[in-house]
């Protein structure tokens, strides 16, 4: 619909919905370089990289201004272009500049604008900004000294997931992005989702790269390794390749792999199959009883992470289920160390994952066996990528090669899980085949892009709500509708990235047509496989009867959830006296929190000023994290005082003076 024309460079562009000049240049083929700006989050404004010059205006952000019927715009003067450069040399001047090693190299918007502004030289000099790695998570590596403060980082964990796990500090030269208390990745309330990554343009966020010691056990002779692909990484790949979004690459991978030194080469789709049964069994269950509804999916380590943070009331609620990757590499361990006749230390087990998140995942305690994990390391869809060209491998001319069986059969409706949506389909399709006896449904309502879709269906006589939610902070929203009882569900399907896996961390940087495409790509491969119901699959079915009893299949694909702590670290020194003759902790965790450690902390606080106490107290803060419900709690000389008052800490507090004088 036109509601207007813009003229745009002596170009007349029509005006159809978009929402700033910015994407209404975009449209007509300019290419405006900007860093901190992206259509699903909050427009800012930094970088100023997109300025154009309006008629009666002057200079204004493309970003931040709403196009108008008749106004007259240039892209590009000799004033823009000269600002667009001093702004360039000037992020580059305090930039780490060793590009040539940062993982980020050659997909760095940094790199494309300073060659789209024709920069070759830096007329300033160099600021030092040396400040430390922080290695201390299994999903993200991040570098400050080559962050350029555009803020990506900070408004998709906020906006978009409703983490806040990084935001802006101090001001003017001194501005940085930190985390809470400046501590590492690894010690936060990170849930590893890495939608941060795929923002930040250049590579002060990037994936925990585990390429080196796959090399390393590829070539170590004791060792067997094997790989497991997901199923969003076969449709992604091909875009590091020039391929479209959606495009199916998964025999040309699976070749690629074992010209790369694989002694096998899976399918985690066989995992997911199992994944199906399994949580399609407990839905039945739990349905029938009326227990611990509505059921959630565990598939996703992101999300399982931040309901174990933020909702530990409702672990319960959570399906016992282990995730696709972790349940092949239990089944995987378990059969051909047997099958090989080589023990368990000696099976190194690869994942390629579209998911930051499945790194974090892999190293939880619960998914090892006496110290061996049951997913050794796990590669991102970009790592596959920069092994493959580190290989010489030419993507167009390898052949197509297929999966090892049995590991590598699976049907339809495992495909479909790196879609959101595709786990509740799934789960839907083995309950109709259950409940109406071989009964063959697709469940198209819960597909698309949307952040949440709500459906009411039958089935086999049996009435279901189901909600399916991607994005952690649509789901906080919805949640806090199910936990206030103004929404009731059966099951409910979450996925912390939008659009699901296909928009995973470790995916390529895409957009809203890019997820879209390789969505579709995943529901055409289900079309074309013979099974379209997981407990179809012949392998699966196999090994239910003759490897896995009720007690087997308990301990290898089921596992169980933990309240985690908000901070993993020491007490923090909130005031400390001279003589530190009262010592005060309060908790912090999160049920302490939300039950008013706050509140009760501005009281005491407030208490000791008035009687001119803070000389002799020592205050500290913890973040226990335990679900006691016994918040909140404040220790005075290690005294502990549940449920405690403000008028319940002053008198304790007058006692312990008492005593100590």
């Amino acid at each position: 619909m036109n509601n207007g024309t813009v003229i745009m460079d002596g170009v007349a562009v029509p005006m159809e919905g978009e929402r700033n000049l910015l994407e209404l240049i975009r449209k007509a083929g300019t290419e405006l370089p900007t860093f901190c700006y992206h259509s699903d989050i909050s427009v800012y404004g930094a970088c100023r990289m997109c300025m154009v010059e309006v008629r009666g205006r002057g200079i204004v952000p493309a970003c931040s201004t709403k196009a108008e019927d008749g106004m007259v715009i240039q892209t590009s003067t000799k004033q823009i272009r000269a600002m667009r450069r001093v702004i360039v040399e000037l992020m580059l001047a305090s930039h780490d500049q060793n590009c040539q090693t940062c993982p980020k190299s050659g997909d760095c918007r940094l790199q494309a604008v300073a060659k789209q502004m024709g920069i070759s030289r830096i007329r300033f000099n160099k600021m030092e900004n040396t400040q430390p790695v922080d290695l201390s998570s299994e999903s993200i590596l991040r570098d400050p000294g080559k962050c350029i403060l555009c803020g990506d980082c900070v408004r998709v964990c906020e906006e978009i997931q409703s983490v806040g796990a990084l935001d802006f500090a101090y001001r003017g030269s001194d501005a940085k992005v930190v985390t809470c208390f400046n501590r590492g990745m690894g010690e936060i309330e990170c849930v590893n989702c890495g939608q941060c990554v795929k923002a930040c343009p250049v590579g002060a966020l990037t994936p925990k790269n585990h390429i080196g010691p796959v090399w390393d056990a590829i070539y170590d002779d004791e060792k067997t390794v094997v790989v497991q692909i997901a199923p969003a990484v076969r449709v992604a790949l091909g875009e590091y390749f020039g391929k479209d979004p959606g495009t199916l690459t998964i025999g040309k991978i699976v070749s690629a792999l074992r010209r790369m030194g694989f002694a096998k080469v899976y399918d985690t789709c066989f995992g997911a199959d199992f994944t199906v049964v399994e949580e399609g069994r407990e839905f039945l269950a739990r349905k029938a009883a009326g227990e611990n509804l509505p059921l959630f999916t565990s598939c996703c380590p992101a999300w399982v992470k931040f309901a174990e943070q933020y909702y530990p009331d409702l672990l319960s609620n959570l399906s016992t289920c282990r995730s696709p990757q972790q349940m092949f590499g239990a089944l995987c361990k378990e059969q051909l160390t047997g099958e090989l006749g080589i023990p368990r230390e000696k099976l190194v087990v690869v994942s390629i994952m579209p998911c930051t998140a499945k790194k974090f995942e892999a190293k939880r305690p619960e998914f090892q066996t006496d110290g061996s994990p049951d997913v050794d390391y796990v590669l991102t869809t970009n790592e596959l990528a920069v092994m493959m060209k580190q290989s010489g491998l030419d993507f167009d001319k390898l052949d197509l090669d297929s999966f090892d069986m049995p590991f590598g059969f699976a049907t339809g409706a495992s495909v479909i899980f790196g879609s959101s949506g595709g786990v509740s389909e799934a789960v839907l399709r083995f309950a109709a085949d259950t409940l109406e006896k071989g009964s063959a449904q697709e469940f198209r309502q819960f597909r698309g892009g949307d952040g949440l879709k709500i459906s009411e269906l039958e089935i086999g006589g049996t009435k279901l709500r189901l909600a399916v939610v991607s994005g952690l902070a649509n789901a906080r929203k919805l949640i806090d509708k199910v936990r206030a009882g103004e929404e009731q569900f059966d099951l409910i399907e979450v996925m912390a990235c939008c659009g699901g896996c296909v928009n995973g961390g470790g995916q390529p940087t895409g957009h809203a047509p890019e997820v879209e495409g390789r969505a579709k790509g995943l529901y055409d491969s289900d079309k074309m496989l013979q099974f379209h119901t997981s407990n179809e699959n012949p392998y699966l079915q196999q090994i239910y009867a003759d490897r896995l009893d009720a007690h087997k299949a308990h301990t290898l694909l089921h596992t169980g959830y933990e309240n985690r702590k908000r901070i993993l670290q020491e007490d923090f020194v909130l005031s400390g006296g001279v003589d530190k003759t009262l010592s005060l902790s309060i908790c912090f965790g999160t049920s302490c929190y939300l039950r008013g450690a706050q509140e009760l902390y501005n009281h005491v606080m407030q208490y000791l000023r008035e009687n001119n106490l803070e000389q002799s107290v020592e205050f500290k803060a913890n973040f226990c994290g335990k679900l006691c419900k016994k918040g909140p709690v404040l220790e005075v000389n290690g005294k502990p005082m549940e449920h405690c008052t403000p008028e319940m800490a002053v008198a304790e507090i007058e006692k312990q003076l008492a005593i100590t004088h």
